[in-house]
């Protein structure tokens, strides 16, 4: 290639775009548009107007292709914009920021997999003939789920969110306990404690970091069964309706689409136990593995990138 180029390219080896393309397998547009971005930096010109990229453009747009599969696109890309504009801070943040979230999903999983285990065990020992269950329908554990979706609510709305009941719900709108949003309301509204034990929708769902809201849509799917104080009418999750609770909440943490998760309590229902599960668990250990792999590969191809830039 020709170096006969402006004063500031001298000395130094021309790429053009499609040298860049070529090389990482894309488009030269898609080049232009990462340069566009931010995700490169910007490219001297020639006198006639011409694009010129040099190895350092290489070794950005080589960084930001291997922070995508850890970060995802829209972050790889911020931390790319934070290092070509000098804020180097921000783009550990956003690093950090994304290994923060590898270990809550590593603890999620975790979570997901206790309360699996204790799923089987309280099935066992209903199939053992127990069948108690303080109230709840179906004997054993009961809170098994009955298929369907139906979901009207996501779950989430952070930790002490609460949630006006909808009129016509339940024993009527403003009836059920726990609901109160004002300091210290543990039982709600003056209410008593549960008859049988267990505990009201509200503490609940204070307790979650959802919205009581969630509890109820969650109900209506047939994933959480509470049932019903003989004195007063109202929810009352008992342990195995919590507990049922928990596991749906841990799903949907996991990422699993709402869809599937009663078919996938179902099975556990079905056979049994959590071998039917298996596959599905040793699959997202796989993911979140593949996804600490791709952050560090990620890492070492920035730490090039800013070794070359100096």
């Amino acid at each position: 290639m020709g170096r006969n180029l402006q004063s500031g390219l001298a000395g130094r080896e021309r790429l053009r775009p499609v040298d860049l393309a070529r090389a990482h397998s894309l488009s030269t547009q898609a080049v232009r548009n990462y340069e566009e971005a931010g995700i490169l930096p910007a490219a001297e010109r020639t006198a006639a107007g011409y694009r010129v990229y040099t190895p350092l453009h290489a070794a950005a747009l080589s960084a930001f292709l291997a922070l995508v599969p850890g970060h995802g696109h829209g972050t790889a890309a911020a931390i790319m914009r934070a290092v070509n504009g000098g804020a180097d801070d921000e783009a550990f943040r956003l690093v950090d920021g994304s290994h923060a979230q590898l270990l809550d999903d590593r603890r999620t999983l975790q979570a997901v997999e206790s309360a699996l285990r204790e799923l089987e065990r309280t099935a066992g020992r209903g199939a053992a003939g127990s069948g108690s269950g303080a109230g709840a329908s179906g004997g054993g554990s009961g809170a098994w789920p009955e298929g369907g979706s139906g979901w009207g609510t996501r779950p989430g709305g952070g930790p002490g969110t609460g949630a006006v009941p909808r009129p016509g719900r339940g024993t009527g709108a403003g009836s059920e306990p726990g609901l109160s949003a004002g300091p210290g309301a543990g039982g709600g509204s003056g209410a008593a404690p549960p008859s049988g034990g267990g505990t009201f929708i509200g503490p609940l769902a204070r307790k979650l970091g959802i919205r009581p809201a969630t509890l109820r849509a969650w109900e209506d799917a047939g994933l959480v069964r509470p049932p019903r104080d003989p004195r007063t009418g109202y929810r009352v999750y008992d342990e195995a309706a919590v507990r049922d609770a928990r596991l749906v909440h841990q799903l949907r943490r996991g990422g699993y689409p709402l869809e599937r998760i009663a078919p996938l309590l179902d099975r556990v229902r079905t056979a049994g136990g959590l071998e039917p599960l298996e596959g599905t668990l040793r699959d997202w250990h796989a993911r979140l593995s593949a996804r600490g792999r791709a952050l560090l590969a990620g890492a070492a191809e920035l730490e090039a990138y800013l070794r070359a830039r100096g």
